[in-house]
């Protein structure tokens, strides 16, 4: 049925929740009123708990406003949701795929689910299989899919009938670089081709910039709309790239402009140099003795720095917290500074006649930050639990702080510290009582156990949610609390399984000025991340796929590596590029040897 108006029309929004553990009710959307085109890919972005899945279930007819009136395809949604829901498809977060059941039979289930009749599925289906490339796995468990994989399966089933509009929250959450990519040419083909109007939520600014119309929420309200260009324009002539003095990590580097909030909008480590945003009152003089050296040049804003500046000029609801700077560990360091604390020798792990890890070798210094980077299914998960203790090895030599962890794993734990993807902390238990229970799995007591618990809360601005159940936290916070749990007993090596997946740009700033605060007083940090930008952050970095290393080394030697050697070429690259050139250059090798 053709859209004659708009896709979605919300005027005056308003939506309430009232949380077991709040005295006031939150208010999710204030006042919000949008417009959005029909046939056009638009995009809801802003910082965790700004409101942009709760808008997204209004339009799907999921929960009603409190007040204003949304119309969705020309439907008063909160009047009639089943009309909508026939004629629009909704993936959410968390896509309920089964995993026991083949790819075939999750999109035949999603087919009787939606009413699809038999006769029109053969051509959707040879359609979703061809876009998604999965036409070869249709037998294949989807428990047995790669990250990437199951979102693109997720799409497919959402896409097994034909909608009117698709709504996409954080599809991308949680994928690499490569999957990401393949995923939005999914999204753009169906624009293009099958002029769909499809609305998507993301935390990642680089997606957005690929939208013909942007949102920005903030505190449930509606900061500012408009193409990605307009809201570039508010960082114009602000920004430039300084390329720190010979020897000085581009995160210390980065690390000084953030905390001269004054004048500083926002900084980050890209390319080897720091991008960063001043504020229009910054004198040259005040810049210069923050940059120490650093040589500078302008560059064109990006809709992530128009973004940044839009938020900063936000009230800061932490702006009386704990300096990051203040996260170094208060335990003395055990051992010398470069000394080697993780040795990893031909590890190898197999599933039966599978091999997740094959012979695989590095090493990580005391105090360095160490990242494990990789596709979806390329066996850095499986080295990442090995290097933790959680899973054996199948063969090989691997050292943890000193301990041999095919013998003594349980030693070896105690000296480490572990945040996991997912948050695995017990959401029926407040803030309070999620620590004091880790405390006491580590060995804390009494005082101790006392002196620990106040200074993580301190540290990561806890104080004030001592008694909300972690379940209720929001995102950021609730990343917060699995940080200061697994750095309750001050360990030596803090693992780290991408800790910012789908976490805004505000959030990720504030997580690795912590984390760069960390490994400056010693401890070490090794990181998987499927975000490239915080490849940046780090020391030195491996990248694997299909269980195997590809490349390790600084990031500047990687990206050299991914140029063929034409780092004095005068071409930059990201670490993204650099991630998509290695990856895809090994797959295609691979490839021409098999049709050999």
């Amino acid at each position: 049925m053709p859209i004659t108006g708009p896709a979605v029309a919300g005027r005056s929004l308003h939506k309430r929740f009232l949380l077991k553990a709040s005295k006031e009710p939150v208010l999710a959307l204030d006042d919000v009123s949008l417009e959005v085109p029909a046939g056009t890919l638009t995009a809801l972005v802003g910082p965790d708990g700004a409101g942009k899945t709760t808008l997204l279930r209004l339009m799907a007819g999921l929960m009603r406003a409190d007040a204003g009136e949304l119309r969705v395809l020309g439907i008063d949604v909160s009047a009639d949701p089943q009309t909508v829901q026939d004629r629009i498809s909704y993936m959410p977060q968390r896509f309920g795929l089964y995993d026991d059941l083949s790819v075939q039979e999750n999109l035949d289930l999603y087919a009787d689910l939606h009413g699809v009749p038999r006769d029109k599925r053969r051509e959707r289906y040879a359609r979703l299989m061809e876009m998604t490339d999965l036409g070869r796995f249709t037998d294949r468990p989807a428990g047995k899919l790669s990250g990437g994989m199951k979102q693109k399966l997720g799409l497919a089933c959402t896409l097994v009938r034909s909608p009117d509009l698709l709504l996409l929250d954080e599809p991308t959450v949680g994928v690499d670089p490569l999957s990401r990519r393949e995923l939005w040419q999914i999204v753009q083909q169906l624009v293009d081709d099958e002029k769909l109007s499809v609305i998507v939520s993301t935390a990642y600014l680089d997606e957005a910039e690929r939208c013909s119309h942007v949102f920005v929420l903030h505190g449930g309200k509606l900061l500012a709309q408009g193409a990605p260009s307009e809201l570039r324009d508010r960082a114009h002539g602000l920004c430039f790239i300084a390329t720190p003095p010979d020897g000085e990590p581009p995160r210390l580097l980065q690390a000084r402009l953030l905390d001269a909030r004054l004048e500083i909008i926002d900084a980050v480590p890209q390319g080897g140099e720091v991008r960063f945003i001043r504020r229009s009152e910054t004198d040259d003089a005040r810049l210069d003795a923050l940059l120490e050296g650093a040589r500078t040049e302008p560059v064109a804003p990006r809709l992530e720095d128009g973004f940044m500046t839009l938020l900063r000029a936000q009230p800061s609801p932490n702006a009386d917290a704990t300096p990051a700077t203040s996260m170094a560990t208060s335990q003395p360091s055990t051992g010398q500074p470069g000394e080697v604390v993780i040795e990893v020798k031909d590890l190898v792990r197999r599933f039966g006649d599978f091999v997740a890890v094959a012979s695989t070798s590095f090493s990580v210094r005391r105090g360095e930050i160490f990242g494990l980077l990789g596709p979806n299914g390329a066996g850095k998960t499986t080295t990442f639990s090995m290097l933790c203790g959680l899973l054996p090895a199948s063969g090989g030599q691997l050292r943890v702080a000193g301990v041999d962890l095919r013998h003594a794993r349980a030693q070896a734990r105690q000296r480490i510290g572990y945040v996991s993807q997912k948050f695995a902390l017990y959401g029926n238990l407040t803030v309070r009582e999620n620590l004091s229970f880790f405390g006491g799995a580590y060995g804390l007591r009494g005082a101790k156990l006392r002196e620990r618990m106040d200074t993580v809360l301190r540290q990561f601005d806890l104080a004030h949610s001592l008694d909300v159940p972690s379940g209720q936290l929001p995102g950021g916070y609730k990343q917060r609390l699995a940080m200061a749990t697994g750095l309750l007993h001050e360990p030596e090596i803090l693992f780290l399984d991408e800790p910012t997946s789908g976490a805004d740009p505000l959030a990720r700033r504030e997580f690795w000025r912590r984390i760069t605060a960390l490994a400056e007083g010693g401890t070490t940090v090794v990181i998987t991340t499927h975000f490239m930008e915080e490849a940046e952050y780090c020391d030195r970095i491996v990248i694997q796929d299909a269980g195997k290393v590809l490349a390790i080394g600084t990031p500047q030697e990687v990206r050299a590596q991914a140029l063929g050697g034409e780092e004095d070429s005068g071409r930059r690259i990201d670490m993204e590029q650099a991630f998509i050139g290695i990856v895809g250059k090994a797959r295609q090798e691979t490839k021409t040897e098999v049709t050999a």
